[in-house]
C-alpha cells in the first residue's frame, strides 16, 4: 500500500490537530510530509518533533527565529511567511493538502495547491465564499479533486456518493444553532465572546465558534454548497437541528431523502476525505440512536440572526459581494471577541458594509485582493466609530 504524504495548512488549529489524530492512528497508509502554522509557535514545534515532517512554515516571520532554533538538531527544512506557505503546498511529493487555515489567508495557499493538481480536503470555507467559482474552474482545469472537511458538506457528499446521475431536488443542510439558539434579541445584546465560545455540541477555534454562533458560519456553508456541488442557492435549505445528529442530507426529486448520521465528532469528516472512497475502522464514538429521545428540526429565524440573511444576499448579488461579506465578518468576528464589537453589532456593520464597497460583476483575482482590502478598511472604520 503507498502511504500518502500529507500537507496541513493549519496544523495547529482544531482541525489541523484532529487531521493529526487521524494519520497517528493510520501510520501505514499515511505521513505528516509539511504543516504550517499562523504564529503557535510552540506547538508548531511539537508537533514537527513529534510527526517528523519533511518542511515547517511559520506564516508569522517573526517566530522563525525560535522555529529555526529549536528544530535545529532535526533534519527539516524550516520555511517562514505566507509566500513559503504557498509555496510548500507545491512540492511534487505531496498527495493531499488538507486546507485548514482560518480566513482569507487560506485562499492563496488553496489556489496554487490546486495549481499543482494536488487532492484538496477542504475545511477553509473562505476560499469558496470568496472566490468559489475561481476555485472551481481551478480545480477543473488542473484536475484536482477537492473533498469536503466541513460535517455538513462531507455528509452531501456522502449522501451523493451512487447519485451521481440523479438530480438533486433540495440540499437540507443542518445547524446546531448555537448557544443563542433560545436567546431574546434582548438577551442577545448583552452576550460577551466567552458566552459565544461556549458551543453546545463541537470543539472548534474561536473564530469559527463564533462565527456558528451568529449562524454566519451556516450562511458561509450555503454559499460554499452551491459551488461544491453545483446547487442554485434556491435548492439549499437550512434547518437548524440542536442535537447535531444529522450532519446534512439530500433530497431527490422523487421524493427520497438521504442523510448522513453520526456523533459531532470531526475527526470522521477527517478522515473519510483522507481515505476516500474506503471508510477505515476507527475508535470514534458512535451515534446511540437509543439514546436519543428526539431528533428535532426548526427553521432558522433570520430576526435573530440576520447574518445568514445577509450570506443570502451576497449570493444573490454575486460578483464580490461574497467577499465583501467575508472580509466584514473576519473584522467585526474579531472585534466581538476583543471586546470591541457588540454581538448584534456585527451583523449591522456587515450590512453597511456591502452597501459601501465598491462592486465588481465580475472578478479577478486581483479583484478580490483589492476588495479584501477595501472592505475590511470600511469595517474596522465602523468598529472604530461605534466604541
Amino acid at each position: 500500500m503507498e502511504v500518502k504524504k500529507i500537507a496541513i495548512l493549519g496544523s495547529t488549529g482544531s482541525i489541523g490537530t484532529q487531521t493529526l489524530d487521524v494519520i497517528a492512528a493510520h501510520p501505514e497508509r499515511y505521513e505528516v510530509y509539511a504543516i504550517s502554522a499562523h504564529r503557535s509557535v510552540d506547538k508548531l514545534i511539537e508537533q514537527a518533533r513529534l510527526f517528523k515532517p519533511e518542511v515547517v512554515c511559520i506564516a508569522d516571520e517573526a517566530y522563525y527565529p525560535a522555529l529555526k532554533e529549536a528544530l535545529a538538531d532535526l533534519p527539516i527544512k524550516v520555511w517562514a511567511g505566507a509566500e513559503a506557505i504557498a509555496q510548500m503546498v507545491t512540492l511534487p511529493s505531496i498527495d493531499v493538502v488538507v486546507a485548514a487555515m482560518v480566513g482569507y489567508a487560506g485562499l492563496k495557499p488553496t489556489m496554487e495547491a490546486i495549481k499543482a493538481g494536488k487532492t484538496i480536503a477542504l475545511a477553509n470555507k473562505e476560499t469558496l465564499v470568496v472566490a468559489g467559482e475561481i476555485i472551481c474552474n481551478l480545480a477543473q482545469q488542473y484536475h484536482a479533486p477537492i473533498l469536503p472537511v466541513d460535517s455538513e458538506h462531507s455528509a452531501i457528499f456522502q449522501s451523493l456518493v451512487g447519485e451521481e446521475q440523479n438530480e438533486i431536488e433540495k440540499i437540507l443542510l443542518t445547524a446546531s444553532g448555537g448557544p443563542f439558539r433560545a436567546f431574546t434579541l434582548e438577551q442577545m445584546q448583552h452576550v460577551t465572546a466567552k458566552d459565544a465560545l461556549r458551543h453546545p455540541n463541537w470543539e472548534m477555534g474561536a473564530k469559527i465558534t463564533i462565527d456558528s454562533a451568529s449562524m454566519m458560519n451556516k450562511g458561509f456553508e450555503v454559499i460554499e454548497a452551491k459551488w461544491l456541488f453545483g446547487v442554485p442557492v434556491e435548492k439549499i435549505q437550512v434547518l437548524v437541528h440542536p442535537q447535531s445528529i444529522v450532519h446534512s442530507a439530500i433530497q431527490f426529486t422523487d421524493g427520497a431523502i438521504k442523510a448522513q448520521l453520526g456523533a459531532p465528532d470531526m475527526r470522521l469528516p477527517i478522515q473519510y476525505a483522507l481515505s476516500f472512497p474506503e471508510r477505515l475502522n476507527s475508535d470514534f464514538p458512535r451515534a446511540d440512536l437509543f439514546a436519543l429521545k428526539d431528533l428535532t428540526f426548526e427553521e432558522p429565524d433570520l430576526k435573530r440572526f440576520p447574518n445568514l440573511s445577509l450570506a443570502y444576499e451576497a449570493m444573490h448579488r454575486g460578483g464580490n459581494m461574497p467577499c465583501v461579506l467575508n472580509a466584514a465578518n473576519e473584522v467585526v468576528n474579531l472585534a466581538f471577541r476583543e471586546g470591541r464589537c457588540g454581538f448584534l453589532q456585527m451583523s449591522e456593520i456587515i450590512g453597511q458594509t456591502m452597501e459601501k464597497t465598491a462592486f465588481v460583476t465580475k472578478p479577478t483575482y486581483e479583484d478580490y485582493v483589492a476588495t479584501d482590502a477595501e472592505a475590511r478598511r470600511i469595517a474596522e472604520q465602523m468598529v472604530n466609530n461605534n466604541k
